[in-house]
């Protein structure tokens, strides 16, 4: 213990008296912990957000989404693809066919999303369009009605057109105009206002209060010219029940689109709780994959840490070399050089979490400004892996000079004094 205090103290005091170019050395150090602090803080940040707002829509629930044969599960480009028409074999009976037959089943509804041109009298904006079953508003607990009504599976079945407006598109439309009653016009026709939303804000990158929700079939007949649905929701009577109730509705849309062979399924039916651990999966991996791109400017800081020991060896010969001479251990002159090495990084590293604390505070002012409520925050096991990695820093490109310094002959050091 005596010996590890005084090799601190040595290497406080060389560290103190070569400020100029510690300063030098620590900043490349503080450049790659920012940056690696930094990535982790706001992966996990974002990664709680989404996974918040997928879980916003209930714990209790699955859906089932077109597919491209052959692949897992449906992906993003399955549902754009589905949007285009290039899968069109999930529809509104295959769903209904769920509902009914599974014994779990609580409530549904299938959806489609498009866009048209929204007016009333001299106001007009491109609107999305969010068509959906009349379960929707039953089903899913953050959709509800501010002012007048939602419309029924009848005024569905019977093609009404009928919408219920975002509260934001409400504004743009009607101001302080009370729409309830009011007629529309989208993509030519009128459609009636029969109700206004509470507003909700945004999920992810969706912002609902700009949707007008209106029903799927009329969308399918009267607007879009199709047949088919981008996707169902479910919700379950029973969550512990979830895995038996994918497995039956699968086998029931087996059944309905006359599958055997499972790589054949043009479907994929999924819980939450499976989206939240692909995309758990798909944040490890970006953060990894981050964290491994900026760790390298901590391997170039290392090189500059490597060149500073090294010169700091050079110009210490005669010390190291009269310290051995009156009986200093080889591995005691590597200890002194390898601390200094690792407390020059820690050093930076403390500085460079001090740093991105100060970025992720602005950070986290911006977002709830721009309306978001992602959080971002420096947690114990991030500051303890931006100095981790600074540690590691110091011992490997610091292990080498060190080594160099511990071999000197004493006879050589003395004499080039």
């Amino acid at each position: 213990m005596h010996e590890f205090f005084v090799s601190f103290k040595l290497a406080v005091k060389s560290i103190g008296s070569n400020k100029g170019r510690t300063a030098l050395s620590i900043l490349g150090i503080v450049i790659g912990v920012a940056s690696i602090v930094l990535i982790l803080a706001f992966g996990m940040g974002i990664k709680s957000y989404v996974v918040g707002q997928v879980e916003a829509f209930g714990t209790n629930i699955i859906s089932i989404k077109p597919k491209v044969p052959d692949m897992k599960v449906a992906s993003v480009q399955n549902i754009r693809s589905a949007a285009f028409g290039a899968i069109t074999t999930l529809k509104i009976s295959d769903l209904e066919a769920v509902a009914k037959e599974s014994q779990n089943i609580s409530g549904w509804y299938a959806t489609n999303v498009g866009q048209a041109l929204a007016s009333y009298g001299s106001n007009s904006v491109r609107a999305s369009l969010f068509a959906a079953t009349s379960g929707v508003f039953t089903v899913d607990p953050q959709t509800k009605i501010a002012e007048g009504r939602a419309f029924t599976d009848d005024e569905d079945r019977s093609l009404a057109q009928e919408v219920v407006l975002g509260s934001h598109i409400k504004t743009q439309l009607f101001q302080d105009e009370d729409p309830i009653g009011k007629d529309i016009k989208l993509g030519g026709a009128n459609y009636r206002v029969i109700g206004v939303l509470q507003e909700r804000g945004s999920t992810g990158f969706l912002n609902f209060d700009d949707f007008i929700y209106m029903p799927l079939r009329t969308y399918q007949k009267k607007i879009a010219g199709i047949d088919y649905t981008q996707g169902g929701v479910f919700a379950l009577k029973d969550a512990n029940q979830t895995d038996a109730t994918i497995a039956e509705a699968t086998a029931i849309m087996d059944e309905q689109h006359n599958i055997i062979d499972p790589n054949k399924e043009d479907f994929s039916v999924q819980s939450i709780s499976q989206a939240t651990s692909i995309l758990d999966e798909v944040f490890l991996i970006i953060n990894i994959l981050l964290a491994g791109l900026t760790s390298i400017s901590l391997i170039v800081a290392g090189v500059g840490i490597m060149n500073v020991m090294y010169v700091s060896v050079a110009e210490r010969t005669f010390e190291i070399g009269l310290r051995k001479a009156v009986g200093a251990r080889q591995s005691y002159i590597l200890k002194q050089f390898l601390l200094e090495a690792i407390m020059i990084t820690l050093l930076g590293g403390a500085v460079g979490i001090v740093l991105s604390a100060g970025v992720v505070y602005l950070a986290n002012l911006a977002i709830l400004r721009a309306g978001y409520t992602v959080d971002f925050s420096l947690t114990w096991p991030i500051v303890a892996a931006g100095l981790g990695f600074a540690a590691v820093t110091g011992l490997i490109f610091g292990y080498y000079p060190a080594k160099r310094a511990s071999r000197l002959s004493p006879m050589d050091a003395l004499r080039k004094e």
